[in-house]
């Protein structure tokens, strides 16, 4: 049992990092939450001391020039398709990055450290400069055009960039590693002996997979979907390079409504929402490993 002296300590020793973390985090976020319930200025910005929802209304009506309100699904669209390609991108990055954790897990410590370099070399450069990497690779009569037609798969090219197809083929690239890591790290504390104990009880390898690796490691896969599905929803640099202006998703529209629009109040309003739904996404994940736990004991 810990005494009350004890937790007074640690109580007090947090106190420091807690009001660093709330100030630095909370602070710009209730300045956003401010801002998209403020009016906006004619000429940009906002007007401050006018109170209003008109931004979070905009979300789902639109004006037209008779001054009637009717229903909008733009904005919709654009939150279903980054849900969409998001959800997507954990998809494609689990079926690659667990067995390559896997693999890894399974190897000597000397071959891993070495294997782990590897997946963090990406790391290594700008985010920039790979995406325009993909850039030439998937543009018409780009390399992967010329390959398909000299081995006589395609007989013309397959025109992929500037559709969701080549955002999510960036967006799997750039985020595998973050499934890949915390995945291994479980699995590297994972106990191997019990698939070979499932093996002498009769069970297959798809059995000791979904009954036996799969329940061992399932903090680290949490993990990994929440680490690629929260940044995939805010990219930016991936859909404006690989999707052009027809492929938008949230982080695009967030910052067209500052710069191009100059409409603050909505894009604080759409950050906002995208806040909540990163929150609702944490949530869902202590839910599942407070289940968990509470199924261990």
């Amino acid at each position: 049992m810990i005494s009350a002296t004890q937790k007074q300590r640690r109580f007090g020793l947090a106190m420091p990092a807690v009001l660093f973390i709330a100030v630095l985090m909370g602070g710009p976020m209730l300045i956003m939450v401010f801002v998209s319930l403020v009016e906006r200025a004619p000429d940009g910005g906002v007007v401050w001391g006018r109170f209003t929802t008109a931004a979070y209304t905009q979300f789902f009506y639109e004006e037209n020039l008779l001054g009637e309100m009717s229903f909008n699904t733009d904005y919709m669209q654009i939150y279903l398709r980054s849900i969409y390609l998001s959800g997507f991108t954990v998809l494609a990055t689990f079926v690659v990055g667990f067995p390559t954790a896997m693999y890894i897990a399974m190897q000597e410590p000397r071959r891993r450290a070495l294997l782990i370099f590897f997946l963090s070399l990406p790391f290594w450069v700008n985010l920039l400069v790979r995406n325009y990497a993909w850039l030439l690779l998937l543009r018409a009569n780009g390399l992967l055009d010329q390959v398909l037609m000299g081995l006589w798969i395609t007989s013309e090219p397959l025109n992929i960039l500037y559709t969701n197809t080549a955002i999510a083929i960036g967006l799997t690239y750039s985020f595998l590693p973050l499934m890949v890591l915390p995945v291994y790290a479980a699995m590297e504390k994972f106990d191997f002996s019990l698939v070979e104990a499932a093996f002498d009880l009769g069970a297959n390898r798809v059995q000791a997979l979904l009954h036996v690796i799969f329940p061992g490691v399932k903090g680290g896969i949490i993990a990994g979907c929440l680490l690629v599905f929260i940044p995939c929803l805010g990219s930016y640099v991936t859909p404006v390079l690989l999707g052009g202006s027809k492929s938008l998703m949230i982080g695009n529209l967030i910052q067209a409504q500052f710069s191009a629009a100059r409409n603050w109040p909505f894009g604080a309003a759409l950050a906002f929402v995208l806040l909540l739904m990163v929150i609702m996404a944490a949530v869902l994940r202590a839910v599942l490993l407070r289940g968990r736990n509470r199924r261990e004991l």
